[in-house]
Formats: C-alpha cells, structure tokens, sequence
C-alpha cells in the first residue's frame, strides 16, 4: 500500500513502512498475533458478559451488543449497563499496566522490573488510599491525577536509594520491593484510623478489583490511555535505542536522558490511572511483556502493542476467573493474577543473577 510521502517496504523477516514524519518497522508475524489476540480478547469479553447470576447466551450477548433485538428483554440492560463497562474496564486496565511495565524493562534493562516490583504501584496505591480515607469528598476524575503524583515520587525514590556509581537490576528490584513494604505499612496505617465505610473501599479497591466499575470509570481512563499509549508506540524507535545502553545509545545521537525521563513519566502516568480505577492489581506489567516478547519478538513497534493486547486479556479472564470458580463468591481478579504472576516472578528472579 503506497500513498503520497509514504512508502511500503517488505523484507524476508520485516515489515518496514516509511513516512516523512516517522517510520515502523515490524517483524512479520506482528500483525498475525496481534489478530489473533483481538479474537482472542472479543471471545473472552463475550463469555466475561455472559456469565453472572444470570446467564446470557453468548448469541444474546452479541444480539445486545449490536443493537439488534433479543429474546430477553432483559438483556440489553444487563449487557449495555451493569457487564460491558465492568469488562471494558479490565481491559484497559490490563492494557496499561502491561504497557507500563513494558517500558519500565525497556528503559531499565531489567527483566524484572514492573510497577509492582518496583515500588510504583504501591506508592501510587498509598496516595489513592488516604484520600479514599481522609478525603472521601475529592471527585473520582482527580484520583488518577493523585495516583500518577505517588508513582513519581516513588520511582524516584526508588532510584535515589538504588543508586550507587550505577544501579544494577536485582538492586533495583530489592529497593522496590523494600519501598513497596514501606508503603504497604503505611496503607495498612491510613486503613486502622479510617471510617468503616471509606475503610471498606479501600480495602476491596487494595485487593485489586473491577468490582462495581461502570461507564465513569471507563470514561475516566480512557483519555489517559488514548494519550500514553499512542505516546509510549511512537517512542518504540527510541525505546529499543535505550536498551543497547547508554553510551550506545548516546553514540547513536539519542538523547538519553530526556527520553528516559519521558518514557518513564509516561509508565508512572499508565500505572497510576490503572491503580485508581482497579487498584493495585499485581503482575500484570511483568507477565505481559514477557509473553509478548516470545510471540513477537524483542523490537517494541510489535512489542507495545502486543503487550498491551496480552495485559487486557490477563484481566479480563482473571475477573472471569474470580467471579466464577468459587461463585457465588466473588475473588477479586487480583487474587487470580497474584496465583499466577507470583510463581513466575519467581522463576525469572531464579533465571537473572546480579550483573
């Protein structure tokens, strides 16, 4: 496909496409995974919809989900209002996170590193708690705003104690695991001296939920990933120059520290609208980027996007999960993604000695 200013090329392995404003390079097998995931995703969605106390047959579902009339009559209110948002939700969350920890391994050169390793999500968790507690009032369109200030200043703080003529990645996980205890300690604080119904919230918000999300939430998050994430594709050029090293990367005319600072303004941005809407849903930005990695390769062009795909797919199925294994008992879909995630954080700790 040509058009004016741009140009198509293919190679053996790569899709290459060329503008005057920038150009993507793409291993071949990005687009077919990529497919695959959004079948994969909209498969998921629908069987997400059609499970609750009321079951709808997926033919139902699809029938309400494009307008046209059912045989319940029900079935456009269960679908439209109560399910959709509450699934659509844990995909964007999933997409952020796992975005998020795809640049956080990126810029660090840490395949351990994610928001949760790392400290962030626990510094963004701790300022979302004390205003769902000390501050109930505040409106909910402000809590990703406060999220993304207490990611901030705890990767920032993570990096200062980590820093020693360098840092090396099981330092930085160390310190991040440390940070993150330090502001569990203080969530759990907040939490004793708060009222019983601010405490309640933020309690089934800490275990990592989509429980009771609608269309405000989803409106709420959406601008911040329609922003970050088109952001975080664009720099995928610059983001596989970083993980060469700095002196490669300098040598290649990067400007490294502006565009680290930029990548990981952006991550902490991701991380913190995610935590305000679902809280702190663990493993989602290590697993993700991972399981892209070995279906499309290392360059993030196909990387992001396909990490992104796999996070909202994780969470989606693990809010599955969690409202169907034990029903009618409900585990919040950050119990299933810490089953999961826990097991393989340890395997890849096991597999990356200090260097």
């Amino acid at each position: 496909m040509k058009s004016k200013g741009t140009k198509a090329a293919l190679t053996p392995s790569w899709l290459v496409w060329r503008s005057r404003l920038f150009s993507i390079r793409l291993d071949r097998r990005v687009p077919k995974v990529l497919f695959v995931l959004v079948l994969m995703i909209l498969g998921v969605l629908i069987v997400s919809i059609s499970y609750g106390n009321y079951f709808l047959p997926p033919i139902e579902v699809v029938r309400a989900l494009l307008g046209q009339e059912t045989t319940n009559p029900d079935a456009s209110l269960l679908v439209m209002t109560l399910r959709l948002p509450r699934a659509i939700a844990a995909l964007e969350v999933g997409m952020g996170l796992a975005v998020a920890g795809t640049i956080l391994q990126g810029v660090t050169r840490n395949p351990l590193a994610a928001p949760e390793i790392i400290g962030v999500q626990a510094g963004a968790g701790l300022v979302v708690v004390a205003i769902l507690v000390l501050l109930p009032a505040l409106p909910l369109v402000l809590l990703p705003v406060a999220a993304f200030v207490g990611g901030l200043l705890t990767a920032l703080l993570v990096y200062l104690l980590a820093w020693n003529r360098g840092s090396t990645p099981l330092r930085l996980v160390l310190v991040g695991i440390g940070v993150a205890a330090i502001a569990a300690a203080l969530t759990t604080l907040l939490i004793t001296f708060g009222e019983i119904r601010e405490v309640s919230q933020a309690l089934v918000w800490l275990t990592g939920s989509v429980y009771g999300c609608g269309w405000e939430q989803v409106a709420i998050l959406f601008p911040w990933l329609m922003i970050f994430l088109p952001m975080t594709w664009g720099l995928a050029r610059e983001l596989n120059v970083l993980t060469l090293g700095d002196d490669v990367a300098r040598g290649l005319g990067s400007q490294v520290e502006w565009q680290r600072g930029l990548l990981l303004l952006t991550s902490v941005a991701l991380t913190g609208a995610s935590v305000a809407i679902a809280g702190t849903l663990g493993f989602i930005g290590l697993m993700a980027p991972h399981l892209a990695r070995q279906l499309v390769g290392a360059s993030h062009a196909g990387l992001i996007p396909a990490a992104a795909l796999i996070g909202g797919l994780i969470v989606v199925a693990a809010d599955l999960v969690g409202r169907s294994v034990f029903a009618p008992i409900e585990l919040p879909c950050g119990v299933v993604t810490a089953v999961l995630g826990a097991p393989y954080f340890l395997y890849l700790l096991l597999q990356h000695d200090d260097r």
